[in-house]
């Protein structure tokens, strides 16, 4: 038998396969797969280089794309509702200064340039190297600005990196703290038992609150969500509190209301005819009724919060046994955290405020700001702190601080999460972001005296007055801005005063990795993480000022517009939950007296016309954006390396930005 040659035997007679494979078919057949081989190699090299090669007209088209939008947007631009309506324009006017004179002196610069005159700095003047008047005025600049400028912006400087250094450290222990928590897998506990399911009588009675205010694409969504809790129906009553100016929308929220208490549930509608004190005005308007002072606990939720069934069951046995408790807040989840970048941004934000801040401060400090929804108070603990006040736009956080001050501890539930949504356009997160951080030192002035005359220890007045208001609330957008928007520029051309490497990219990095760990899926968004926190800091500085000095858009309440798709699955769910005898009722409930009286009502009157969305230009941004390219090429020119990337890439976000190019885009 030949050695190459291989028998294959099966026991039966009736299956006897022989293969046999000779020296020279072998070199045949490997051959052939060797040229079968390079053919396919040769193909996937041609494929590669096809997608290679379909991938910049891709660019080209997105790049013209993205053109013809500018141009268009810039053309339609709404000069008279940009954002400088806001009547703090000494920031706008301080940039636009700032611009022209970066303009001017890089054209100096350029000049320098090509005269081959040194950039940086003279040792030494020497009047015989002066080379004609132009010459002598450009050493006479650098000693002057060595001389007097630079100290100053050092100094400047300095102070900032100071208060950059103790805001990372603050961060990083939070951190700390976290990862203790994980570590050591503590929860908060219930004490004692759990209610008795077969005894109703053993539930407490809750208020659930349903504040909303134009709220058409949610309404339905949220008062569903509502109404299908997980409680006795007699120790449940849900308020739906109704602060909407569209008449036709008030009966739709009011027939929704009247559809679910035909179901059995105990619900009911109230609308204020008057609008004062927004939010706070409404909850204060509802915790004014009779029948209030027979619950216990009140649930307050938003119109875009859709609470899973369980939602009660996992907090209010959280009170029992601790009197001293007054608030469980549960953490929020986000339905669209996925749907553009502006969203996925926002997600690393607030996946690090809920997992890091309300976490570590709820378990070592029994102390944390409330989240305005998605958390049940103690009432007794909101009569004794004051109930709601009108006095600020942050009405959540003001209750908080107040009870804290009364000493009330409050509990934080990282694993109960509610559902909720983003805003998907710039415009909107842009409003809610100036609410969020003007209100706090609105809050901090008048509440200041009260903290320091407070009977709770020295480190809670400490926490509350230099880590929880000053720290976090002040300190975080002023340096944002001053250091990267206006320290870092100015240095490109006073080169006396430049920041470290380890300022600009080192420490800002490993926060950004830091802040992004709650949410591990964010990771390939670091950068432009990074750099658009350092672009909404115009924002929230502006914003920052208005609150501490009062200036005119500090007490502007907007609401945030929803898109309700947050509540799309829950359609479907609830959908499949609808029996056939409810479909006949809502038949019959179609035709009744609400019914016609709101046909009725459309046929009166037009529905109003709301404007069209459109994409706006934001002139504060874009001003920042060429004062950051025009630094960026003052870089260049003397070879800063990584200040010319930071520069360049941090003033394309703004560019982007100003453009309203990262959120949601309006045809």
């Amino acid at each position: 038998m030949a050695p190459s040659s291989v028998i294959v035997t099966i026991d039966k007679s009736s299956n006897i396969s022989l293969v046999e494979l000779n020296d020279s078919d072998t070199s045949v057949f490997l051959e052939k797969q060797k040229t079968a081989s390079t053919k396919q190699f040769s193909w996937t090299l041609l494929l590669k280089a096809h997608k290679f090669l379909c991938f910049f007209p891709w660019i080209a088209m997105g790049f013209s794309k993205t053109l013809i939008s500018v141009k268009k947007r810039i053309a339609l631009a709404d000069n008279g509702r940009d954002e400088v309506q806001y009547k703090e324009r000494l920031i706008y006017r301080f940039i636009r200064v700032f611009l022209a004179i970066s303009i001017i002196a890089l054209f100096l610069e350029f000049i320098a340039y090509y005269q081959k005159w040194d950039l940086n700095f003279i040792h030494e003047f020497n009047p015989t190297n002066v080379m004609g008047l132009l010459h002598w005025s450009y050493m006479g600049w650098i000693l002057f600005r060595a001389e007097y400028i630079a100290p100053s912006v050092m100094m400047l400087s300095q102070f900032c990196v100071v208060l950059f250094m103790i805001q990372s450290l603050d961060r990083f222990v939070l951190g700390i703290g976290c990862f203790w928590i994980k570590f050591k897998n503590i929860k908060p506990k219930i004490d004692g038992e759990s209610y008795d399911i077969e005894d109703a009588s053993s539930f407490p009675m809750v208020l659930v609150q349903i504040p909303m205010c134009n709220e058409r694409e949610v309404y339905q969504q949220s008062i569903g969500s509502a109404c299908q809790l997980d409680w006795p129906k007699d120790r449940i009553l849900i308020q739906v509190l109704d602060d909407s100016s569209d008449e036709l929308l008030q009966i739709l929220i009011r027939n929704e209301v009247n559809s679910w208490r035909e179901k059995g549930v105990n619900i009911i509608y109230r609308h204020r005819f008057i609008r004062t004190g927004y939010k706070a005005g409404n909850l204060h308007s509802a915790m004014s009724c009779d029948y209030v002072k027979d619950y216990e606990f009140v649930a307050i939720l938003d119109a875009d919060f859709q609470p899973n069934p369980d939602f009660l069951q996992l907090t209010v046995p959280h009170f029992k046994g601790k009197p001293d408790v007054g608030l469980v807040q549960a953490r929020w989840s986000f339905v669209n955290k996925d749907e553009n970048l502006l969203t996925r941004l926002q997600n690393i934000n607030l996946c690090f405020h809920f997992e890091v801040e309300q976490q570590v401060n709820g378990h070592f400090l029994g102390f944390f700001g409330f989240n305005g929804t998605a958390g049940v108070w103690r009432i007794k603990a909101l009569e004794e702190s004051g109930g709601w006040l009108e006095r600020t736009t942050v009405e959540d956080m003001d209750i908080a601080v107040r009870a804290h001050l009364n000493g009330w501890r409050f509990v934080y539930l990282n694993d109960v999460k509610v559902l909720c949504e983003l805003p998907e356009s710039y415009e909107a997160y842009k409003k809610q972001q100036h609410r969020w951080h003007s209100g706090p030192m609105q809050l901090f002035r008048l509440c200041l005296p009260a903290i320091l005359k407070s009977k709770i220890s020295k480190w809670k007045k400490a926490n509350l007055i230099f880590l929880f208001f000053l720290l976090r609330k002040l300190i975080l957008p002023f340096y944002s801005f001053t250091l990267f928007c206006v320290i870092l520029p100015l240095t490109m051309f006073i080169p006396e005063a430049e920041l470290p490497i380890w300022v600009i990219c080192y420490v800002p990095v490993t926060m950004s990795i830091l802040n992004i760990l709650p949410a591990p899926k964010a990771f390939p968004f670091l950068m432009p993480y990074l750099l658009f926190e350092n672009t909404m800091s115009v924002t929230k500085f502006n914003a920052m000022v208005s609150g501490l000095f009062q200036l005119g858009s500090a007490y502007e309440w907007v609401v945030t517009k929803k898109t309700g798709r947050s509540s799309e699955s829950d359609l479907l769910a609830f959908a499949e939950r609808e029996s056939k005898s409810f479909s006949e009722d809502k038949i019959q409930r179609r035709l009744s007296e609400s019914g016609l009286e709101m046909l009725g009502k459309l046929k009166e009157q037009e529905a109003p016309v709301e404007p069209k969305k459109k994409n706006r230009i934001y002139r504060k941004e874009l001003a920042l954006a060429f004062l950051l390219l025009t630094a960026a090429t003052r870089s260049l020119l003397s070879a800063h390396g990584i200040h010319f990337y930071f520069l360049l890439f941090q003033g394309l976000s703004f560019l982007v930005v100003g453009l309203d190019l990262i959120g949601e885009q309006v045809a």
